[in-house]
């Protein structure tokens, strides 16, 4: 029987793997430079008008997040021209040309133009339609990158797109994900993450760094996981990812903690009350973007201790609703791999809703035989923060 979203598969592979390729090349030759030098003099990589712009939630987004996407949408379109996208960025402040703007556009199609020219980064590319020496102007870009304005909804096909997920991890030379899925009728069917900085095989846990030498994450629901070699990203030497069903019960292993490195994202006082209710000792690992769900994923591939458990709490006082692109792919994932995600009430996530996921109650991941006892510790974490 032919494994079904097979194309799409495929396709979203290629398409990570080779933005993989440009986030890559640009902060080998740009960013890390210029990273530097802006935090030498201020200690805020936003305040350099060369690399980055400022959004109106006055997050970051650099020429690399312009570039991922418009790379992304254009493989999409060509191959799916009819399926709409819901992606982070958007092309309003290009278009507003000024002497910034400009530069930031140049390097877009010359970033874009080369990403697609390389050889060898993806199989299977022969297989749908893409030209990947066709060479891309900006209007076209601008239009691509624009292509992610889709309000997203319950019902029929439609891509969800990060094109750099944790955008201050790959100014700094950390973690960061290229994150694409497939979501049909509101369930995650396909999900494609590319970690260029996370390593491939019984490291990928430890979550340390190594540029140049990363994984990319794949899943189709029902039909599993893996891990493949980043840059290759060739299925041949692909690592199916099966997060333990079992611990024995005379040594359960001691228990990590996975959560952002910005405290803005998720409440890390929280997280240390439910780390009290069930007894965790290890410090957290902290990392950015959905590299979290990727570690967890692959945590039985090490013998160093990863993470087991991913929490994402609301901010007290902070309205924010959780972006769909920031966990359809590393949610897939981690089901594949045998665990569980939820909201801290216990309920699936929603990708039906639109853009987010609606009212936030957080994010929960862990595998399934801890599962149950993690929303324990949540459930006497909201006790012991009520009777403070």
């Amino acid at each position: 029987m032919a494994l079904p979203y097979l194309l799409e598969k495929q396709v979203a592979i290629a398409a990570v793997t080779r933005a993989c390729h440009l986030t890559s090349y640009v902060f080998a030759t740009n960013a890390a430079k210029r990273y530097a030098e802006a935090n030498a003099k201020t200690g805020d990589a936003g305040s350099n008008p060369t690399l980055t712009q400022t959004k109106s939630d006055l997050s970051p987004v650099t020429v690399a997040d312009y570039s991922s996407q418009a790379l992304i949408n254009s493989m999409l379109k060509e191959a799916f021209p009819d399926d709409p996208i819901v992606g982070e960025e958007d092309a309003d402040d290009l278009r507003h040309l000024n002497e910034k703007t400009q530069a930031l556009r140049d390097k877009i199609v010359e970033f874009v133009n080369d990403a697609l020219s390389q050889d060898g980064y993806a199989e299977g590319e022969s297989k749908f339609n893409f030209d990947p020496k066709r060479k891309r102007g900006v209007d076209e870009l601008l239009e691509a990158i624009d292509r992610g304005r889709y309000a997203g909804g319950p019902k029929g096909r439609m891509w969800c797109l990060d094109p750099i997920d944790g955008t201050k991890g790959f100014l700094r030379g950390g973690q960061y994900a290229v994150c694409l899925a497939l979501i049909v009728d509101s369930e995650v069917k396909v999900g494609v993450i590319g970690c260029p900085n996370l390593p491939f095989g019984k490291y990928a846990a430890s979550g340390k760094v190594t540029p140049g030498s990363g994984s990319i994450y794949v899943a189709v629901r029902g039909h599993g996981a893996e891990q493949r070699p980043y840059p290759s990203s060739s299925g041949t030497s692909s690592i199916k990812l099966t997060i333990p069903t079992y611990f024995p019960e005379d040594k359960p292993p001691p228990l990590r903690l996975l959560e952002s490195v910005e405290s803005a994202h998720s409440s890390h006082s929280f997280s240390s009350l439910v780390s009290k209710a069930l007894q965790i000792t290890n410090p957290p690992l902290q990392m950015d973007s959905q590299a979290k769900y990727c570690v967890l994923a692959a945590q039985s591939m090490s013998s160093e201790t990863g993470g087991d458990i991913y929490f994402r709490f609301p901010v007290p006082g902070k309205n924010y609703s959780e972006k769909i692109w920031d966990h359809a792919a590393g949610s897939l994932l981690v089901e594949e791999a045998g665990g569980v995600v939820s909201d801290s009430r216990g309920e699936k996530l929603n990708f039906g809703l639109g853009r987010t996921l609606g009212e936030n109650f957080g994010i929960v991941a862990a595998g399934q035989i801890i599962y149950p006892k993690v929303m324990e510790g949540i459930k006497a974490a909201k006790e012991m923060e009520t009777q403070s």
